[in-house]
């Protein structure tokens, strides 16, 4: 769910007039008042506070005591340092009081109230990025890098980019996230297995950490902060500006939907396609399944082709689709056919079912627009998400593919939402920051992204969620999940592994009083 919180004039208007302070709560479940002198535009009315209250996931429902419209970082960090127990203010304390939780909140796409803070405050950060100067996105003079406004969506760097013939290389499927959102978790797609994730394309950040401190962070410049935090959900400070590389930005794109019957032939030709790396490579690899006890999508495929592509379906029961894309402007055009007849001519796809459409940039990276728009005219995009996103060894993708696809999916009742499938490299990983994935060259990005519309409870998609968890851990398949909620310390340790001592650490370092990001339940 995308929820504008922003305030209308009047609430605005009310809220500078209004001489009542804030009623929030303590982390001990102690009243806690906002002074008016911290200056901050705060929301206490049942939209705003209901707006931030839920999320894309539609499962959780926790209420805020209050959102902070910022216009600017200033008014964040001093929301921070009253946070942590007192505050300081034109040379004078207000003395210490309670402390309470905040979270930043971008989009509200998270799944299981990942960016709630039940009873403390909820900091809307697109209200930043509407107040940033002299932009949201500052393009540099040579066009290698953006300046970004942490709250600003993808989609608005991908349009300002644009206009200067630059791009971001790395991306997410869906462009309508925050910056500061795809951050904190990594930030995967398509172009990961070539450029790395989003976190592996940033140059430099401004944070305000959890004590209320303004600091920039690089390789270079605070390193501690800066790898903790890209990939660090949140917990050891608020990102309010990223510096993302840019490079040159192609014109067009041939689009390629493949279709395999065959899992071995259709996991050599992705795993080869992403070992090639140059320029002659493929600029965008993902995998999907379609399955006949499942919803058959064939809006891709030419009309006249779409019976042929369900009957393949029901006759093999599964479809391993290979959806690749290679980019190309008015220099390459001439050589574009030749490039993608090199790519595909010993792929192992069943025989005539390879299918390109060619369409602009813009257009290609903005694809999942047109579901959503679809799934919200027919009422299934506000419905609750139970999705389950997993990184997979690649020395255990057959019995992955053998144990949860062929033992539990196809021997569903009925599947739905879209599965994806595909692999991609290690190397294009930083270890320094704090996402964890499996400990080989290749893993596989496995994304079930189910919804519960109409009269499907989605109690039953989360147990089917769990028994595949299940399979792995009794089989010893060593899986990462990906925007997970684990609400037990056990399993974050676990999650984390050899990593864990210093996650904490860095916990203690930036945000001692563990008021930062409290619905991802790792430190309460």
């Amino acid at each position: 769910m995308t929820s504008n919180l922003g305030p209308s004039i009047i609430t605005l208007i009310t809220l500078f007039i209004s001489l009542t302070p804030t009623l929030i709560k303590s982390d001990e479940g102690i009243d806690v008042f906002l002074p008016i002198s911290l200056n901050l535009t705060v929301l206490t009315d049942p939209f705003s506070i209901s707006a931030a209250s839920h999320d894309f996931g539609n499962i959780t429902d926790e209420n805020p005591g209050a959102v902070l419209c910022p216009s600017s970082t200033t008014e964040v960090a001093r929301l921070l340092r009253f946070a942590n127990g007192g505050f300081s203010y034109n040379g004078g304390s207000t003395g210490p009081s309670p402390t309470f939780k905040v979270a930043a909140r971008g989009q509200g796409h998270s799944l299981r109230g990942q960016a709630s803070a039940p009873g403390g405050v909820v900091v809307n950060m697109a209200c930043l990025a509407k107040a940033a100067k002299p932009a949201a996105v500052v393009i540099s003079a040579d066009g290698t890098y953006a300046d970004v406004a942490a709250g600003t969506m993808w989609v608005d760097v991908l349009k300002a980019a644009g206009e200067r013939g630059v791009s971001p290389v790395s991306w997410t499927d869906y462009l309508y996230l925050s910056i500061g959102g795809t951050l904190s978790n990594a930030g995967i797609g398509g172009q990961t297995f070539r450029h790395g994730p989003q976190i592996s394309n940033v140059h430099e950040l401004d944070v305000i950490t959890g004590k209320g401190e303004m600091m920039t962070c690089s390789p270079k410049l605070n390193p501690e902060l800066f790898y903790g935090v890209l990939g660090g959900l949140g917990q050891f400070g608020i990102i309010t500006r990223a510096r993302i590389a840019l490079d040159h930005a192609p014109t067009r794109v041939k689009w390629s939907r493949i279709l395999y019957s065959d899992f071995s032939s259709f996991k050599r030709d992705q795993e080869r396609l992403i070992s090639m790396t140059n320029d002659l490579g493929v600029d965008f690899l993902e995998g999907q399944l379609m399955m006949s006890n499942g919803f058959v999508d064939t809006s891709f495929f030419p009309l006249s082709d779409q019976t042929r592509v369900a009957s393949l379906v029901n006759d093999h029961r599964i479809i391993y689709v290979l959806e690749v894309a290679k980019y190309y402007d008015r220099t390459t055009l001439p050589i574009i056919d030749q490039v993608i007849d090199m790519l595909t001519r010993t792929l192992g796809f069943a025989p005539g079912f390879m299918f390109v459409q060619d369409v602009p940039y813009f257009d290609f990276l903005n694809r999942v627009r047109n579901e959503e728009d679809k799934l919200r005219s027919l009422g299934l995009w506000e419905v609750p998400h139970p999705w389950l996103n997993i990184f997979v060894p690649g020395s255990r993708i057959i019995d992955f593919h053998d144990g949860v696809i062929n033992g539990l999916l196809l021997n569903q009742t009925s599947t739905t939402g879209v599965t994806l499938f595909y692999p991609t490299n290690r190397n294009k990983w930083n270890n320094r920051m704090s996402t964890m994935t499996p400990d080989e060259d290749v893993f596989y990005v496995i994304g079930f992204l189910q919804s519960a519309g109409g009269s499907q409870n989605w109690q039953e998609l989360e147990n089917l969620n769990d028994k595949v968890i299940q399979f792995c851990e009794n089989s010893g398949i060593k899986i990462k999940e990906y925007l997970m909620h684990y609400t037990r310390k056990e399993d974050w340790v676990k999650h984390f592994g050899p990593k864990w001592d210093d996650f904490l650490r860095k916990k203690i370092m930036f945000d001692p009083k563990r008021l930062l990001s409290p619905g991802q339940d790792i430190f309460n």
